[in-house]
This record gives C-alpha cells, sequence and structure tokens, in this order.
C-alpha cells in the first residue's frame, strides 16, 4: 500500500482497505474508499454501496445523493430519516447536520474533500475537477457550513482524499486561463501551475484547494493532505486519465454524528 501522511490511516474494509484521516476519525465516521470495491454504475441500493455506507454507520435509505456538475453549487440536506430518497440534486458539494445521515461525493482524479465542523457537528462532502475549483467549490461549502449551520471556520476540520497529483496533471492553456479570470493572482498562479511543454502546465490541485479552504477561514494546521496521485497509484485507485471512459469511481462518504 502507498505510505501514508501521518494524519491518515489505512483501514481494513470487507472489501479490502480504505483510507480514512485521524483529525477527522473523533468528529464524524468517513471513508475514501479504493478501487476494491467497485461503485459504478452508481445504485446505492447495490451490494457495493451498502457494503461502503455500512462501513460508516450508513444505509442506503440515509444516504444523500448528488448529480455533480463540475460547478460550485452546495445542496443543503435536511432529510428526516422517514423521508424516501430522491432524485439526485444537481450540484458539486453537499452539506448536511441531520444526525445519521450519510453525505458522499464520487471521484476518479478529482478532489475529493470532506469536512466537518466540531462545534455543530455539520458535515460535508465535496468534489473539487479543475472547473469546480476554478468555482470554488470548497470556499462555497465552508461559506454554507457557517451560513446554514452557525459553523465557526475555526473549528472546521478538512480532509483531502486520493486524487490526480500535480506529477500527473497536465492541462492546457484554457484552464490558467480560467484561473485567471477568476481572479487568481500571478502569485497564486505561480505557485499552482509549473510550466510543461507546448503551452501545457502541471497544476496543483491539492494547493490550490488548501489555499481556498485556508482563504476560506479553516486553520491551516486543519487542513489534511493524504498527497496520494490517483494515476500513480493505479494499483490502489481509480484514475480517469490513466483509464478513460472505462475507469472506476471511488467514493468520499461522511455520516452526521
Amino acid at each position: 500500500m502507498p505510505a501514508l501522511d501521518a494524519a491518515f490511516r489505512w483501514s481494513r474494509e470487507s472489501w479490502g482497505v480504505a483510507l480514512r484521516c485521524r483529525p477527522l476519525e473523533g468528529l464524524a465516521q468517513h471513508l475514501f474508499t479504493t478501487r476494491q470495491l467497485a461503485l459504478r454504475p452508481f445504485d446505492a441500493q447495490g451490494a457495493s454501496w451498502r457494503a461502503a455506507l455500512a462501513a460508516v454507520g450508513g444505509t442506503p435509505e440515509r444516504f444523500v445523493r448528488i448529480k455533480q456538475v463540475h460547478g460550485n453549487i452546495v445542496h443543503v440536506a435536511r432529510r428526516d430519516a422517514s423521508d424516501p430518497v430522491g432524485p439526485m440534486t444537481e450540484a458539486d458539494a453537499v452539506v448536511s447536520n441531520a444526525p445519521g445521515l450519510v453525505v458522499g461525493v464520487q471521484v476518479a482524479d478529482c478532489v475529493p474533500l470532506l469536512l466537518a465542523d466540531r462545534q455543530s457537528g455539520a458535515v460535508a462532502a465535496v468534489h473539487a475537477g479543475w472547473r469546480g475549483t476554478v468555482a470554488g467549490i470548497a470556499q462555497a461549502a465552508v461559506r454554507t457550513l457557517v451560513r446554514e449551520f452557525g459553523a465557526d471556520t475555526a473549528d472546521i476540520v478538512a480532509a483531502m482524499g486520493p486524487s490526480i497529483g500535480r506529477c500527473c496533471y497536465e492541462v492546457g492553456p484554457e484552464v490558467m486561463d480560467a484561473f485567471r479570470r477568476a481572479g487568481a493572482t500571478k502569485a497564486q498562479i505561480d505557485a499552482w501551475f509549473v510550466a510543461g511543454t507546448a503551452g501545457h502546465s502541471w497544476l496543483d490541485l491539492w494547493s490550490v484547494n488548501q489555499d481556498q479552504l485556508i482563504a476560506a477561514g479553516v486553520p491551516p494546521t486543519q487542513v489534511h493532505l493524504s498527497r496520494l496521485c490517483t494515476k500513480t497509484h493505479l494499483a490502489w485507485f481509480d484514475s480517469y486519465r490513466a483509464d478513460g471512459a472505462n475507469s472506476g469511481r471511488m467514493a468520499a462518504l461522511i455520516r452526521v454524528p
């Protein structure tokens, strides 16, 4: 298994291994799955999804789905246990403070973020591809936790799961241009991009999302990066860049205490 930062650990599950963040464990049950659990196509009633949800103490009936659209929309989930599972809302983050509810996102290179607030118990799951990152989806999730549930940014703990690293994420000039149009400074562009060939660059989505969370008020010591590149570690993670349309999907799940 790939070596881990001290803030993370591997856990043994019924299907294989999952990744958990130690500082987040004291706040909410959560995990990042690996390619050892096949989760595509999406079917919350399927055996694989039931196993993933059970690993965080959840069930399909208490799981909120979103249709990820690479934007900055945050869905607020306030569903009672008696409410049926409805159609998927278009969003790239979901937040909730409903006890026992599981929220989650799916990824295969994009950045998965899980957040929990120490005081309110509210949690968030965020899907941050480059477009969502340009749109500030991580900051939008933090703002929603504050606005909807009274969270204090000083009490939010964030964990960034496996995703494509700058080592393997070459992008065209349109991506850098999008960040510039969104207001990124020259210093930020210089920090987030490394020049490649033929006008291309290598993008560090980990650093961008870390910087955005800190700018939103989350203390730097409470933003934890797994620093596991999905394309580098193909034996363990699904990667769209490596496998294309045949790529599987992994999940990042977190349960409201």
